[in-house]
């Protein structure tokens, strides 16, 4: 039985270098290796100097930042900060620890979202971390009209979102079953350009699951050895936001790295 689980386990790491999709579950030791996020976390604050030199300063619209499952505003704080200081109005969902899609959830973050854009008087960017990014993507889906771009970091976009390494937290926490589920998630990008940033060494969501429809306004962007808690933190994660924010509204284009960048981003995202 040990050596079965064993097997499995070497089985599921072998996806991590899969030339097609793969929306099995990670395996546990891509699991265990999680706790590298704090590595990657330093190597933001070091990278930091080229961040400032690289990303360029934004236009001053709106961007509403929703964290992961069980976590908080805090875990995106570090995130939010660094676009602040890159000259976005950010925001936090202001909802507490994401427990869910409860009742009053979602209709806060549209009333959030309206809020903001009523405010500037500008679309919106919304940026959603794991769960958060399913969230982005149905706000941008139900009202269009208020969102600019949508950009998810290892989000649960296609397979089996019940079939995670935090499907069972997700069960107690949210008390939502698969069958409650069924619907709330889109099987198509929305109608506003949209860019999935996933890793394939994500201990939490399979890789596959987090890869995009390829067309005309959407976009995957591929972080090398990222852990999906660590994705908020990742100085590869926040080069990617912040030149994907950067954009004109009316000249959204495909992810192109510019200068020495275009070595540390692969560009091996199988079709989906």
């Amino acid at each position: 039985m040990a050596f079965s689980a064993s097997l499995r386990n070497l089985t599921h790491l072998g996806a991590v270098f899969s030339p097609t999709v793969d929306e099995r579950r990670p395996s546990k030791i891509l699991m265990l290796l999680e706790g590298r996020a704090g590595l990657e976390w330093a190597s933001t604050a070091m990278a930091l100097p080229w961040l400032l030199r690289c990303v360029p300063r934004g236009d001053g619209h709106p961007v509403l930042v929703l964290p992961g499952l069980i976590a908080t505003d805090a875990s995106t704080a570090p995130l939010r900060r660094f676009l602040r200081g890159r000259g976005y109005a950010v925001q936090g969902w202001k909802q507490g620890r994401n427990l869910g899609p409860r009742e009053g959830g979602v209709e806060k973050m549209h009333e959030t979202l309206a809020d903001m854009h009523a405010t500037s008087g500008r679309k919106v960017s919304v940026i959603g971390w794991s769960l958060g990014g399913v969230y982005a993507r149905e706000l941008a889906r139900t009202t269009p009209e208020h969102v600019r771009q949508v950009i998810t970091l290892g989000t649960p976009l296609y397979g089996d979102a019940h079939d995670t390494n935090a499907s069972g937290v997700y069960r107690r926490v949210s008390g939502r079953t698969a069958a409650q589920d069924q619907g709330f998630r889109g099987q198509t990008a929305p109608p506003v350009p949209t860019t999935s940033i996933y890793t394939r060494t994500d201990g939490v969501v399979g890789w596959g699951c987090s890869v995009e429809w390829q067309g005309p306004q959407t976009d995957n962007i591929e972080i090398n050895s990222a852990s999906h808690t660590g994705l908020g933190v990742n100085p590869l994660v926040w080069y990617a936001v912040g030149q994907r924010l950067a954009q004109a509204e009316d000249a959204w284009a495909h992810f192109s790295p510019k200068g020495m960048a275009r070595l540390l981003f692969p560009f091996t995202a199988p079709a989906r």
